[in-house]
């Protein structure tokens, strides 16, 4: 239980164009999954998964524990709306973490929040943990090797 570790990220909202969403989980035995959803221009959704090595585990890891997301909270966060909502759930350890919050359309809109502070802990770590996964499909899912 205590080397337990799980993340999994969503963002997404309902509009003209259908649920349109993006969400990524990194389960404890190492599979990455990804799923990407958008009906602009006929897009479909997109899902990808794979396994990463425990290297890539200890790093995310790493990236959260620096956050201190583990510390923070949502109560004075700006609950989901009709422009959508962010999901981020956590378990490291003993330790779990469930925050939903609006989207986050700029650094403007965390500064005019309840709690700046843990709003930013919040805004940066998701930037991070999306450049990751992206970064990892990128590389993973390569049509021509480098």
């Amino acid at each position: 239980m205590a080397d337990e570790f799980y993340v999994r990220y969503y963002v997404g909202h309902k509009g003209k164009f259908g649920h349109e969403f993006l969400e990524f989980e990194l389960r404890p035995d190492g599979k990455l999954r990804y799923a990407n959803n958008s009906n602009y221009k006929n897009d479909s959704l997109i899902r990808k998964e794979a396994f990463v090595m425990p290297a890539i585990m200890e790093e995310v890891k790493r990236i959260i524990e620096d956050s201190e997301i583990m510390k923070e909270d949502d109560n004075n966060w700006p609950p989901p709306d009709k422009i959508g909502r962010q999901e981020l759930e956590v378990v490291m350890g003993n330790e779990h973490i469930s925050f939903s919050t609006a989207k986050i359309g700029s650094l403007l809109d965390v500064q005019s929040s309840k709690d700046p502070e843990g709003l930013r802990t919040f805004y940066y770590l998701v930037q991070d943990l999306k450049c990751f996964v992206f970064s990892l499909m990128n590389l993973h899912f390569k049509i021509k090797p480098i």
